[in-house]
Formats: C-alpha cells, structure tokens, sequence
C-alpha cells in the first residue's frame, strides 16, 4: 500500500480508464484533463492535480444537504488512512477493478480515486449520471447513489461489492435490494468523516464502523466518533443513535430535525420509513412552530395536489400523524441532488 507520508507515490498496480501512469504521467493526463475534458473529466483532473501538489491538504466542498454548502480542508494523509480502512473492510486488492460513477467535485467522487490510488485497483471514471450501468462491464467494486441505484436495479449483478450513500434508500429499494447477488451496503458518514465511516447489509439493522474507529454517544445522545487516523480531534455529529458497543449503532434520526409536538420527541426519519410504502411520490416530514403544540407535524409532497386515505396513516401511532400535507410542485436540491427541505420550506412559506 502507499506510504501515507507521500502522495506522490502510486500503487503499482492503479490504472485509470485502462491505462497506467507514474506521477510525472499522471499529472500531465490531469493537465490534459482540465484542459481539453469534459466538464466531470476537469473534476478528475483539477482533483488529481491538488493531490499530486506539495500540498498536505485538500480543499472540498461540502453537500449542503444540512445547512449551507462549505468548503473545508482535509489532510491528505488522512484521506490515505480512510481508503486504507475501507480496503480492509471490503477485502479490496490491488488489481480489483472499480467504476468511479461519482462526482469528483465532491467528497465521494475525490475518494474513489484515492482508494485507487492507494490500493491499485483498475479505476474506470464515467460522466455522472441516473445511469451508470450502461456498459454492462463487470466491477470488483462500486459507489453509487440510491437514484442510480434504483435506476439500474437489473444491472446490479455486474457490481460484486457496492456501496450506496449520499442520500436516504426508501424502503422499497432496500426491499428490492435484499433479492440482489453480491455484496450491498448502506453506507454513513459525511464530508468531515472523508466520506463513509461505517457500512451495514442491506437488511441489517445496525452499522459497524470501519478498521480504527470507536464510537460513544455525548449528553444529547448523538454519535460522537473516534478515528485517530483521519482526525485529531473526536468528530462529534447531529445524529442521534442507539450505541450497541463501540463499533456497531442503530440510527434514529437527526437531532435537529426531531419534532416536539406538545413535549412528544417524534423522529422524521422513522416517521417517513413507516409511509414509504403508502406514498409514491417523493415527501418528507418537518415541524414548523404551533402556538399550542410548540411544533406541528407536517408531510410535504412533491407533485399535484391529491387526497390521501386513511390507509396512508395506517402504521403511525396517534402522535405521529401529521396534522397538516401540504404539496409542492418540485423540490428544491442540494448541488448533490438530495432534497434540501430548509430552502424547500422557505419556498413554500414564503
């Protein structure tokens, strides 16, 4: 593997699009790439480019799907260390092959060529898009995001080992995905953590966290992680958990979208797992200030206004019925395509 003192140095055995490149031959394919490629080849080659610089920092951007978007720094050597803990926890080898389907102006896209970089595995980078499968190449290994993956569900067979993140599955995907060969994970983690620190099966409750990092939750019962090989300091989040032991949790939800309605904690998340199945489109469910209850419980739909049945409601508990729906024509998203409720609930009031 490469020594993570210098970045400069490429595993043997990396190829990307087939072909084989030391660093002075990789920087001029970057300098090519930001020169004459298309739009998602500049990414590749501008973030090729910063790695193979004097620089022991990367510059990325952050989704905005909880807040605004921002730009933050990462260590190089700390971007290593992550591709390294997920060749370990996927049992990757150099030479296994990988489809790069992701944006490399973002952190997902930036690590698949690390972890090609660092563990040598035969990279192929596509132009993003719903689907990535076109091909029909088979892939020792592959990052996607639930669209694309929902979009080439009869494809899925070409991938031994996938990795879906970036946005929540609704559950009828997972069920789908339950059916599928090879190995599929639901992934979590965030730009702070260099993209995913932890995997489950699809179909497993709990996430297991990867090589060298430890868990604990703070006084709000948020997930509070350590992983001295990526950061200095405890990365402490807003994501409210159930801790088995120090490498495997439940997720509840976030705590800054849990609803109090008349002192009740409701959790979003959960609520819009239990109406999956009953509602097609997409929606989500949000509080917005009551006078009487402190917050109300509100679902919001995408699309033409419609009457929902009963039946929708069927599995929630009294308290976890919204009190009012409302509809809207198109979600506003995030750069990254997930749904940015804040700007959407800012369209709708206002």
């Amino acid at each position: 593997m490469m020594n993570t003192n210098s970045f400069r140095d490429i595993h043997k055995d990396f190829r990307l699009n087939g072909l084989a490149f030391d660093a002075k031959s990789l920087l001029q394919k970057a300098n090519d790439l930001i020169e004459k490629g298309l739009y998602y080849e500049q990414q590749i080659g501008l973030f090729l480019s910063q790695w193979l610089n004097d620089s022991d920092f990367i510059d990325t951007q952050t989704s905005g799907s909880t807040g605004l978007p921002k730009t933050i720094s990462i260590s190089k050597k700390a971007m290593v260390e992550s591709a390294i803990a997920t060749g370990l926890f996927f049992d990757l080898k150099p030479g296994n092959s990988a489809l790069n389907c992701l944006s490399s102006q973002y952190i997902a896209g930036k690590m698949m060529l690390v972890r090609a970089l660092v563990l040598g595995l035969e990279l192929d980078c596509v132009e993003p898009s719903s689907t990535p499968l076109e091909s029909l190449k088979k892939y020792d290994f592959a990052a996607m995001v639930p669209m694309q993956v929902q979009n080439s569900i009869d494809k899925l067979d070409l991938i031994k080992t996938l990795i879906i993140g970036g946005a929540k599955m609704n559950p009828h995907l997972q069920i789908e995905l339950t059916n599928k060969k090879g190995s599929i994970y639901e992934t979590f983690g965030m730009t702070e953590t260099i993209s995913h620190f932890a995997a489950k099966k699809i179909g497993e409750e709990s996430f297991t966290v990867l090589p060298n990092i430890t868990i604990f939750t703070d006084q709000r019962d948020c997930l509070v992680i350590n992983a001295p090989r990526i950061s200095n300091q405890n990365i402490a989040t807003n994501d409210l958990v159930s801790v088995i032991n120090e490498t495997q949790f439940v997720y509840l939800g976030r705590i800054d979208s849990v609803v109090n309605s008349g002192g009740v904690k409701l959790f979003p998340e959960q609520i819009e797992t239990k109406l999956a199945s009953n509602i097609k489109a997409r929606f989500f469910i949000i509080g917005i200030p009551d006078a009487l209850l402190g917050d109300k419980l509100i679902l919001v739909i995408e699309g033409n206004k419609i009457v929902l049945q009963d039946s929708v409601f069927g599995e929630l508990n009294v308290f976890e019925k919204p009190k009012e729906t409302y509809f809207v024509p198109q979600f506003i998203e995030t750069e990254t395509g997930k749904i940015n409720r804040i700007e959407t609930m800012k369209a709708l009031i206002y």
